[in-house]
């Protein structure tokens, strides 16, 4: 008895209480946002629990119970039954799928009386564990494909479960995951490709109906082959250490597109990207040559880029216009800015907009935002929260919320590197992803800055499920950072 009062003393010292102040800090402010998002005229007691701010007040209680009770428990535990635990949350993630309570038109909720409770949020930090666990065991190696595939499919499990809820913001939060495998040696390029493909898709489709100059050729399609062909030439550069190689790609491939474009400019009009698609093709033709030749794979491995980058634009341009339901479109179409629509879509973010800016630099002042309090923007203590800190606390007040989250990430990130277990290290890194990965949608889906996928602020939305996912997610981590010097974890 006397052992074990002394191990949970050691415990508590060990533990990270700078984090848990900015825990702390973050739970009331957003306690003070879900206050100033659901009072109306005339409430008299903001902590009845027949009001959205009384029930958060309950939700963070039993939070913060349940993070204290996660701290005393054995840290070994969660390395011991990771797989377990991911199992087990795997499985309710599928039942969901074929629960009958239909909420917004998702699946993903299950209903046990007055409590709702989303699997999704809990899916996080068991992936994060069962990833940590594979990861860390003896013999993993991320350059091994076999390897690779299994922690994709970890991640990714989970993710198509969660699509099949019809929640597709909340599969979303997954991919923040490939931030974690990059730390752990995940090639580079397969993170650029990522990125490439976003900028295909962004350039490609906002600019696929403008016209260049007076020819019939798109210029989302030629900036996107020029793209394609510049990053094709720097690749070889950078993997295949052939500076003259480079030299000429890009001085053959920019003097032929150039000329195209002057000819169909002051000549005859006609498609340039014609032209892009047989340089294209001339272009991995010469890749495939130099890897026969010199069985060099990254020669291979740039022209399935190349192709690979072809293929994407084309395949999503197809969904975006013939696989995607209108509502989907229309809000990629208003993030773009190829649609106002004000009144439908884009309403969420343009009422949040207004209500920011109308918070100036100091904000209305507590209870005294006109544009919540007035039920403007939709899914104000939910998904939108943050526009209530603007409103209310204006400029200096969502300054400072950020610098807390700023905080924790950096906090995070301390406490990631200085574990001396490649478990515990994988696992943070799990976590500052997923709270990155949440604050920057977030904040950016509310200044319309990213799209609207509907994902909660970190414990400042209201609601049980998100707080207690975070909850669990961020104090997992906390208990297993006070064990890192144990040599029996």
């Amino acid at each position: 008895m006397v052992q074990g009062a002394g191990r949970r003393q050691s415990v508590l010292c060990s533990i990270d209480w700078w984090t848990i102040g900015l825990y702390l800090a973050l739970l009331i402010f957003g306690w003070i946002s879900v206050c100033g998002a659901s009072y109306t005229y005339g409430d008299n007691d903001i902590f009845s629990l027949d009001t959205r701010s009384g029930m958060q007040v309950v939700w963070i209680a039993t939070s913060v119970c349940l993070g204290f009770a996660i701290l005393l428990m054995d840290a070994r535990f969660f390395d011991t039954f990771s797989y377990i635990i991911y199992g087990i949350l795997l499985l309710l993630l599928f039942a969901t799928i074929f629960n009958p309570h239909d909420i917004k038109g998702s699946h993903s909720w299950i209903v046990l009386g007055p409590l709702r409770l989303q699997p999704a949020e809990f899916g996080k930090f068991a992936t994060a564990l069962a990833l940590a666990k594979l990861m860390s065991s003896f013999g993993f190696n991320i350059h091994r494909w076999k390897h690779f595939a299994a922690a994709c499919a970890i991640i990714l499990m989970p993710m198509f479960f969660i699509i099949g809820q019809r929640e597709t913001g909340s599969a979303l939060v997954y991919l923040a995951f490939a931030l974690v495998l990059y730390r752990e040696g995940m090639p580079g390029s397969i993170l650029f490709t990522g990125v490439a493909m976003v900028v295909y898709f962004v350039v490609g489709i906002k600019y696929e109906q403008v016209l260049l100059a007076a020819t019939p050729t798109s210029v989302g399609k030629y900036v996107v082959f020029l793209l394609v062909h510049v990053f094709t030439a720097s690749m070889i550069y950078v993997y295949c250490k052939e500076r003259r190689q480079t030299w000429l790609m890009l001085a053959y491939v920019l003097g032929i597109t150039l000329t195209a474009t002057l000819f169909s400019v002051f000549v005859i009009p006609f498609d340039i990207v014609l032209v892009q698609i047989a340089l294209s093709v001339l272009v991995m033709l010469y890749l495939l040559y130099q890897w026969l030749r010199t069985r060099l794979y990254n020669y291979l491995y740039i022209m399935l880029f190349s192709l690979g980058s072809i293929m994407f634009f084309y395949s999503a341009d197809y969904v975006l216009n013939d696989v995607m339901e209108p509502h989907q479109r229309v809000r990629i179409n208003v993030l773009l800015g190829l649609e106002e629509d004000i009144s439908g879509a884009g309403y969420n973010v343009h009422q949040s907009e207004i209500a920011i800016g109308s918070g100036g630099l100091k904000g209305k002042g507590f209870l005294n935002g006109t544009q919540n309090k007035l039920k403007f923007v939709p899914e104000q203590d939910t998904d939108f929260i943050f526009c209530t800190v603007g409103e209310e606390e204006g400029f200096l007040g969502s300054a400072g919320v950020l610098l807390l989250f700023l905080a924790l990430i950096l906090r995070l990130i301390y406490l990631s590197e200085r574990q001396t277990f490649k478990y515990g290290r994988i696992y943070g890194y799990s976590v500052l992803s997923i709270f990155l990965f949440h604050v920057f949608i977030n904040v950016g889906m509310v200044l319309g800055l990213t799209p609207v996928i509907g994902i909660p602020l970190p414990f400042f939305s209201y609601g049980g499920s998100s707080l207690w996912g975070f909850t669990i997610l961020l104090f997992i981590f906390l208990r297993i950072d006070a064990d890192r010097k144990s040599v029996n974890t």
